[in-house]
């Protein structure tokens, strides 16, 4: 387990923030998560990597939730706070022989990180993202993604309220009137939810069980 310092707390919506430390000697593979706590305490949470590999420093997205005290209490600490970081852990990655494939990123709320860390890593893959929000404040860091590869599907807005170029609706309801192409390999990250949901409807559109990758948040 290592020590890291804090170097600022950045909001990206009303209750979410991007939490950027000092990234030490860690090494990861885009898709990889650590798990973070305040130097000192028990408590600890698994979070997704969400900056990319040749960033000089390590990001995570986190959401505060209503009883959370960890979220809650990493967005309140200071610049050079000391946190404990352990990992990186698990599997949610592509290997190279399918990275010049067709791929399909589908992400609810913060289950983006994974994707936005994949993507600052290897920004010339043949992907597209489709993130699942309630509403136009929740498009994390969406200026970053070329506008072609990257929409949104909001779930809570009305047409005045929906930003050009975005799609009101549930990224499950994208999905079934836009079919995945035969052999595109889908990378799902979310709440558990969509991700049951989706699987049904992309397997019934033709994907086969070997081009379906999920990490389920919650």
């Amino acid at each position: 387990m290592a020590e890291l310092r804090l170097l600022g707390v950045r909001w990206v919506s009303p209750s979410a923030y991007v939490l950027r430390l000092e990234r030490g000697a860690l090494q990861f593979e885009p898709g990889q998560y650590v798990t973070l706590g305040v130097a000192g305490s028990t408590a600890r949470r698994e979070y997704s990597i969400y900056s990319g590999c040749g960033d000089p420093y390590l990001e995570v997205l986190i959401k505060q939730v209503e009883g959370g005290s960890v979220s809650h209490q990493l967005a309140r600490l200071p610049a050079g706070a000391a946190l404990e970081c352990d990992g990186p852990f698990g599997y949610f990655t592509i290997p190279p022989a399918r990275r010049a494939e067709p791929l399909l990123f589908i992400a609810s709320g913060t289950g983006i990180a994974p994707f936005r860390s994949l993507v600052r890593s290897r920004p010339s893959m043949n992907y597209r993202l489709l993130h699942g929000v309630r509403n136009a404040a929740e498009r994390y860091d969406s200026a970053q993604y070329p506008a072609d590869r990257y929409l949104a599907c909001l779930s809570r807005v009305a047409a005045a309220d929906a930003p050009p170029g975005s799609y009101r609706g549930r990224v499950t309801d994208y999905l079934r009137g836009h079919p995945a192409a035969p052999g595109t390999a889908c990378y799902l990250c979310g709440n558990s939810e969509m991700i049951f949901a989706a699987f049904d409807i992309l397997k019934k559109q033709g994907i086969a069980g070997a081009d379906l990758f999920a990490e389920v948040y919650f």
